[in-house]
């Protein structure tokens, strides 16, 4: 096996055992590679290794990426921060858009969503550590934000993402993915899909009830964030 084969294996493995220790189903839980900074070739190694969801944070790259993998039935997932001077090129290209935080942005990939495409999918990204440094819907903001999101045509708002501040043990690294958690099941909306969990929290995720985990480096490796496309945002 090619090293991004047996990283998927390895990681598939991580999921199978947080899920079963937190006494879920492995396949509730849907593996995304986070392919920034990585090429084509790349994706196709994951691919042929079982991988259906690839997240992108930087448009030119990933519109570059489809026109070369086009060939392969691929989940598209936008992951990035959202200028509104990209919306358009994501509603009309992405299946997912994970980091929408404000009505506008949202309103503007609901008017500009193809009518031959079915709905966008839509995760609303919360600040669940209220870092200043960080995009993000508050927590007080969301139900007024998730209502009006869930109202709009073309899009399809499935649930919440987050990415809180790193912490040094399991226990706190658990804190704010139940508060994520907790604050989908308060809206009571029919959502289904917690989007949160990456390569250093990912067991905790799980265990937290995350649907969708976004996994970069440990399927590829350490990212070069000198290329030209690292700097794209």
């Amino acid at each position: 096996m090619s090293t991004i084969a047996e990283n998927i294996a390895n990681v598939r493995m991580r999921i199978l055992r947080a899920a079963h220790a937190a006494g879920r189903d492995p396949a509730e839980v849907t593996l995304m590679a986070v392919s920034k900074t990585r090429a084509a070739p790349d994706i196709r190694e994951a691919v042929a290794a079982g991988i259906e969801h690839i997240g992108e944070n930087y448009l030119q790259e990933a519109l570059s990426k489809m026109a070369e993998l086009q060939d392969l039935p691929l989940v598209w997932h936008f992951i990035g921060p959202i200028q509104s001077n990209k919306t358009r090129a994501i509603a009309e290209h992405f299946d997912w858009v994970h980091s929408v935080d404000r009505l506008k942005i949202a309103q503007r990939l609901s008017a500009q969503r193809p009518d031959q495409l079915p709905p966008l999918n839509i995760c609303l990204q919360v600040n669940i550590s209220g870092e200043a440094s960080k995009s993000g819907v508050t927590l007080a903001e969301l139900p007024e934000l998730a209502s009006a999101v869930a109202a709009l045509p073309g899009l399809r708002l499935r649930g919440l993402m987050a990415i809180p501040a790193p912490a040094s043990d399991s226990a706190a690294r658990r804190v704010p993915l139940r508060a994520l958690r907790e604050a989908m099941t308060a809206l009571e909306l029919p959502l289904d899909t917690l989007s949160m969990g990456m390569s250093d929290d990912l067991d905790e995720a799980i265990a937290e009830g995350s649907t969708l985990v976004r996994i970069g480096t440990a399927l590829f490796g350490a990212r070069d964030y000198s290329t030209p496309a690292a700097e794209e945002q």
